[in-house]
């Protein structure tokens, strides 16, 4: 009678292991999935931004349809906010004290004696506190086939070692160009993501839907969340 208790007693106490053993991978993959979502959506976010629109003089008079660009809200301002409101993020808008010029031809020649000069234009105001972000959002017009200055005077003044970048672009035909290699040198100590949102400039203002996108597959939608 003993011998037949020991029999059970050991074949439940196998049957128990075994069930706990079967369990416990699913459950230790579920703690982890959502350990990344956590990660993502406790992450502090900026979302900082050069808009040919806000760095202009005065734009009246200017041609809407001949300079969609320069006409608010210019074309990365409208994807830039449209980030912001899908991460939740905060909002920055990279202004230069002295302002570009609205015409396309004067803009054009500034712009190219800003880079053969390696020029940091002088900017408006300063992030509060970068140190509080571990993610930013950066985004830009490609410039004749770079990055406005600008954007180099805002990464100069903002130290974005260790944090994780993604890149946003409105361009014209020259799409992103030599701009994620510039970025690239002048963040050697920054994660920048090779998942990279860019558009045609006359594409922007009906680009909401697909920004979104682009934010949730990264797992910064707040909204998924």
């Amino acid at each position: 009678m003993k011998k037949i208790i020991s029999v059970i007693l050991a074949a439940a106490m196998i049957f128990s292991f075994g069930a706990c053993s079967s369990t416990e991978p699913e459950n230790t993959s579920g703690a982890e999935e959502s350990a990344l979502v956590q990660d993502n959506s406790g992450k502090n976010v900026l979302v900082a931004y050069f808009s040919w629109a806000e760095n202009a003089t005065d734009t009246e008079g200017v041609d809407a349809t001949a300079s969609p660009s320069v006409i608010a809200p210019g074309n990365v301002q409208q994807l830039a906010g449209w980030v912001s409101d899908e991460t939740g993020g905060d909002l920055f808008s990279i202004q230069v004290t002295d302002p570009y010029p609205a015409d396309w031809d004067e803009c054009l020649d500034r712009a190219n004696d800003e880079r053969g000069d390696n020029a940091r234009p002088e900017l408006k105001s300063a992030v509060q506190d970068i140190g509080q972000y571990d993610t930013v959002f950066l985004g830009y017009p490609n410039w004749w086939y770079g990055v406005p200055m600008a954007l180099l005077s805002f990464l100069e003044e903002n130290d974005l070692s260790g944090k994780e970048v993604y890149l946003f672009c409105s361009h014209g035909t020259g799409g992103l160009a030599n701009s994620v290699e510039i970025l690239t040198e002048a963040l050697p100590d920054a994660t920048i993501s090779d998942n990279i949102f860019d558009c045609y400039e006359e594409d922007a203002s009906a680009s909401e839907s697909d920004i979104r996108e682009w934010v949730n597959s990264l797992g910064y939608s707040v909204s998924a969340q």
